[in-house]
């Protein structure tokens, strides 16, 4: 799957008050590994106005900086391209999605939705999550114990970067363990030897851990601890004594 972390940066914080991008940063991800610096895209743009100074001091981008760099119109070909097909993982995304949707409109090339596979906003699923706290990129960033210290202003490429780190750790353990039988060749004769002539399993063979091998689940569940701040959900299922029959 490609996957897309995307951030803006803008001149305030009203898309109704005419406010627009100033700088946009997008970077891939294939597979939950992300690629290479140059399958990345990071662009300022000349928004053609100056920036309100509540914006300007959380991003510092001044007015002279922006006046020599292309405008929206100049790389929204390139944009598109570069996220066409691909999900969107950006945080508060009706933010973004909001300022994105302006500058497409505005040249009359639709909507991002009518470009991409689909948008996760990892601001709503950080408040499912984690309900009654704060969940800032700053704060999850902390939570998930991803570095920040880089970060001394917002800036739209590094606060990506943090956020492919975050959203890595809020949807680690996510994979599927379970066979896709919509791709199992059904003529393949091992496929009936495997599920049973009826197309059920038979038993299962249960095969014991090794000593090294239940020391690296302890390993890991130290890992989810640190994560959780306490103690994760497999400690206390194992902690809970067998009811017997």
């Amino acid at each position: 799957m490609r996957q897309i972390i995307l951030d803006t940066e803008t001149t305030g914080l009203r898309v109704e008050d005419g406010n627009r991008i100033l700088e946009v940063a997008a970077v891939e991800m294939v597979s939950r590994k992300l690629s290479a610096p140059d399958r990345h895209m990071h662009r300022f743009i000349n928004p053609e106005r100056d920036s309100e100074e509540g914006a300007l001091k959380v991003h510092g981008l001044t007015t002279e900086f922006l006046a020599d760099k292309p405008k929206f119109a100049d790389i929204v070909d390139e944009f598109l391209n570069f996220v066409c097909g691909a999900e969107l993982i950006i945080h508060n995304a009706p933010f973004d999605v909001g300022f994105l949707n302006m500058e497409l409109e505005r040249l009359g090339r639709g909507k991002i939705t009518d470009y991409v596979s689909g948008i996760i906003d990892t601001l709503k699923d950080a408040k499912e999550m984690f309900p009654g706290k704060r969940n800032s990129l700053d704060a999850l960033c902390d939570r998930f114990d991803v570095d920040r210290s880089a970060r001394t202003l917002h800036g739209a490429l590094i606060d990506c970067e943090l956020l492919a780190e975050v959203y890595l750790s809020m949807t680690r353990g996510q994979d599927s363990l379970l066979i896709d039988l919509a791709q199992v060749d059904t003529h393949d004769p091992h496929h009936s030897s495997a599920l049973g002539q009826h197309g059920s399993r038979g038993p299962l063979k249960v095969q014991a851990p090794s000593a090294e091998e239940l020391a690296e689940h302890e390993a890991y569940l130290d890992t989810l601890d640190k994560t959780v701040k306490g103690s994760c959900m497999w400690r206390t299922l194992e902690s809970k004594p067998e009811v017997s029959a």
